[in-house]
């Protein structure tokens, strides 16, 4: 991190890759992603990285296909041209577990414990937490629809991680990776 103040930061929202059914046999939070996700999750990293989104922060909900959607787009990011470009440096990464069933509000408290010092911030987590808190930052921009597995939304703003709030953060870019 570099001592010069942030002027623009930049959070990455991030729906989990898609995701094996659910069985009668295991948790929903051990829901493995399919291989269409694990192929999804890497191409969503190396769009990042091709764009120059890497973040210094990554907040992930502890949820199984979250983590897998994780590794994957670390493992996209790092990928050679032109797939992908440099990685940059190694991210903090947090595996939160107030991000697994979160409500938008539970969401934007775990981005507004963020480091001031960081500029860019991904938050991989669930539907309808994650498009909600899409909506909250950029009423006007959000897709009324929501976000689809795999789908990315860039939201900018120049307030500090802390005051975030309704309509603080607008939709600079959307992506939806697909391999």
């Amino acid at each position: 991190m570099t001592d010069a103040p942030v002027q623009e930061r930049t959070l990455v929202l991030l729906r989990h890759a898609k995701a094996e059914p659910p069985t009668a046999d295991g948790p929903d939070i051990e829901r493995p992603l399919s291989t269409r996700g694990r192929a999804d999750a890497a191409a969503a990293g190396a769009w990042l990285a091709r764009h120059g989104l890497l973040p210094e922060v990554v907040l992930c909900s502890a949820a199984l296909r979250t983590r897998q959607t994780w590794h994957g787009v670390e493992m996209g990011m790092t990928g050679s041209p032109p797939e992908s470009g440099p990685a940059g440096p190694v991210p903090m990464v947090r595996y939160e577990p107030d991000a697994y069933e979160a409500h938008p509000e539970d969401l934007l408290t775990l981005v507004r414990r963020v480091e001031p010092e960081a500029g860019t911030v991904l938050l991989i987590a669930h539907n309808p937490g994650i498009s909600l808190l899409s909506e909250f930052l950029d009423p006007q921009r959000a897709d009324p629809e929501g976000l689809r597995t795999s789908d990315l939304v860039v939201h900018r703003t120049t307030l500090p991680w802390a005051e975030l709030a309704r309509g603080t953060a607008a939709i600079g870019a959307r992506h939806t990776a697909r391999a």
